[in-house]
């Protein structure tokens, strides 16, 4: 078998076998199959796409590339969440502990942020001495004992997509579909939770634009969890504006804390309610989605769910005082509050230069060397839909650099002011199982 002949296949628009899946994933894992000529078969992919068992049968070889997580150990059912992405996605921190202290076991293991989307460790990070690199038998131990635990990704996991995804990084081989699907699916599979939510957000701030490539993605995942027998899902939500009202590390832990007290905008709350009552019904904790948002709300009100997220943040070294005294968290040297010119109603936030700008403040990063500014990022004073005169306040920015001018101009863009009033957009479009 040659490479060249899996290559030219697939420029035709033919079927791959599993056996030539094979031999491609496991030469590429082995060093055997040089760069140049994945990027050929990588872009031949992207141009002719792949068919539902193909794209399984990539996401299987690659799940199966490293190591597998065995969660047989943790009592009951295990539940994972995975985001694609956006600005302001601080929905991990708020959903996790809420599904958690309603019964159901969250075993999840996350990632970092890079460019305008942050990274739920990064954000974890905020809060002083906390750990996110966890070892296996501490990981099930947690998760036994707490119900709950989000970690850094074991570096045996996948090797097969860490290499493709990479280079899909600098071949202009990214905006595709069974890659994008298989990538995020093989690591979801092998990380060994029973049931898999997917939130797949479009708009701006996506890395999907528009609602029909999304669900087509979700659809996408979806079916390549139910054939290697997950119950898999999906929600597609919005992300035409940032989520909820804060952009930036320690600023998002802190709306997460005051989300899991009641006191969170009702975006992000909705959002986890609709999200964390799908996953009750997956962990048949709650036999319909009414009953979830029930119990869900009950926890919010009663303060189990912010407790569950304090018993995390301990068992995993972190210092819990900041939870409870939000005033210890590091404020930015500069604050500056970007005013409106202009009166009307807000259309519109442009979540993609919400969270570019964000970034340039310092809250996020170009490489993964980029040292993050815990303290920077944009609170939102406004949202779609509200009434807004000249002179109020859009949003406050928070950096600990001086060189600011040209961002607050950007910032000011983002925001669209029209003279009608705007109809508010629900935040989740669609539930597909």
């Amino acid at each position: 078998m040659r490479m060249v002949d899996i290559i030219t296949k697939k420029r035709d628009g033919k079927e791959i076998s599993d056996q030539e899946i094979q031999f491609f994933v496991d030469g590429y894992v082995k060093g055997d199959i040089p760069d140049y000529q994945v990027s050929a078969f990588l872009m031949a992919i992207v141009f002719k796409g792949m068919n539902t068992k193909e794209i399984s049968t990539l996401t299987k070889l690659m799940m199966h590339s490293g190591d597998i997580i065995n969660l047989d150990s943790i009592k009951g059912i295990k539940a994972d969440k995975h985001s694609t992405g956006g600005v302001g996605d601080k929905t991990s921190l708020v959903l996790g502990p809420m599904v958690a202290a309603c019964g159901l076991k969250i075993a999840k293991m996350s990632g970092r942020g890079l460019g305008h989307t942050g990274g739920t460790l990064d954000k974890m990070e905020s809060i002083p001495h906390l750990k996110i690199e966890i070892d296996e038998k501490d990981f099930i131990k947690q998760v036994n004992e707490v119900g709950l635990a989000i970690v850094g990704q074991s570096g045996h996991l996948v090797p097969a997509d860490k290499k493709l995804y990479a280079l899909r990084d600098v071949t202009g081989t990214v905006e595709s579909i069974p890659l994008i699907a298989s990538s995020v699916m093989s690591k979801k599979l092998a990380s060994g939770s029973d049931t898999i939510l997917l939130d797949v957000k479009f708009g701006s701030g996506a890395f999907m634009k528009d609602l029909n490539s999304a669900r087509e993605l979700a659809k996408t995942m979806v079916a390549i969890g139910k054939s290697l027998n997950r119950d898999t899902r999906a929600i597609l939500t919005d992300m035409e504006q940032p989520l909820g009202l804060a952009i930036g590390n320690s600023l998002e832990v802190q709306e997460a804390v005051l989300t899991l007290k009641n006191k969170g905008p009702s975006d992000l709350v909705n959002l986890c309610l609709e999200a964390g009552a799908i996953m009750l019904v997956q962990g048949k904790v709650v036999s319909t989605l009414d009953e979830g948002r029930k119990k869900l709300q009950e926890v919010l009100e009663n303060g189990q769910a912010f407790l569950k997220l304090k018993e995390m943040v301990v068992a995993q070294g972190g210092d819990v005082t900041y939870l409870d005294d939000l005033s210890k968290f590091p404020t930015a040297k500069n604050i500056i509050a970007l005013k409106s010119k202009k009166a009307g109603y807000i259309s519109k936030i442009e979540a993609l230069t919400i969270g570019e700008c964000a970034m340039r403040l310092g809250a996020g990063r170009k490489t993964y060397a980029d040292k993050i500014d815990m303290a920077a990022g944009i609170v939102l004073k406004k949202k779609v839909g509200d009434r807004v005169e000249v002179g109020e306040v859009l949003c406050v920015l928070e950096t600990n650099g001086d060189e600011y001018i040209h961002i607050l101009e950007d910032v000011l863009k983002a925001f669209i002011i029209v003279d009608k009033k705007v109809s508010l957009p629900p935040i989740v479009h669609e539930y597909i199982k």
